[in-house]
């Protein structure tokens, strides 16, 4: 708190006017960004028509915030501020249980993938805590692109789930 208020050129007791602690300012900030990324989302992906581009771009976006994150800050989150990290967990389960999932849904119903794909189970193991891989010991977002990133997290994984006919810019 120090160096926030030394960095913002007010006193600490000016932070503590509007947080009552260091976890309600952190929770704030990550509703503050889980509102930025999903208003930035909604813009994004509000004329695409088709499903499996909605969520390589949605990733897309995803990965340009992730890149100013250090590794320190999503696991001191579930260390030192549970609060805060349940607000991100469930911000993470919700966008994947229901945004990833239900356009997958959607791309399902559009006979886009291939037969027999187990929609939860290839959330849970392709989409759910990635960021907890790519920002573990070594931070992946400093050592490859972000385009790099996406088509090894995400688009390879899409391109392996549906029909050999289907293809978006992603996939060429």
């Amino acid at each position: 708190m120090d160096e926030l208020a030394a960095l913002l050129g007010i006193s600490k007791k000016t932070i503590y006017k509007y947080f009552s602690s260091k976890e309600d300012l952190v929770t704030a900030s990550i509703h503050h960004l889980i509102h930025e990324y999903k208003y930035a989302l909604e813009h994004l992906i509000k004329e695409e028509q088709d499903p499996i581009v909605s969520v390589i771009l949605m990733y897309q976006k995803a990965f340009e915030h992730l890149k100013y994150f250090k590794p320190a800050f999503i696991f001191g989150l579930r260390k030192y501020y549970p609060c805060s990290n349940k607000v991100f967990d469930d911000f993470r389960d919700d966008f994947v249980k229901n945004r990833v999932y239900n356009l997958l849904k959607i791309a399902q119903e559009k006979e886009l993938l291939v037969h027999g794909i187990n929609l939860e189970l290839f959330c849970d193991i392709y989409f759910k805590r990635f960021e907890e891989i790519a920002l573990k010991k070594n931070n992946l977002f400093e050592i490859y692109s972000n385009k790099d990133l996406l088509n090894h997290f995400i688009v390879y994984s899409l391109r392996g789930i549906t029909k050999p006919n289907y293809s978006n810019s992603y996939f060429e």
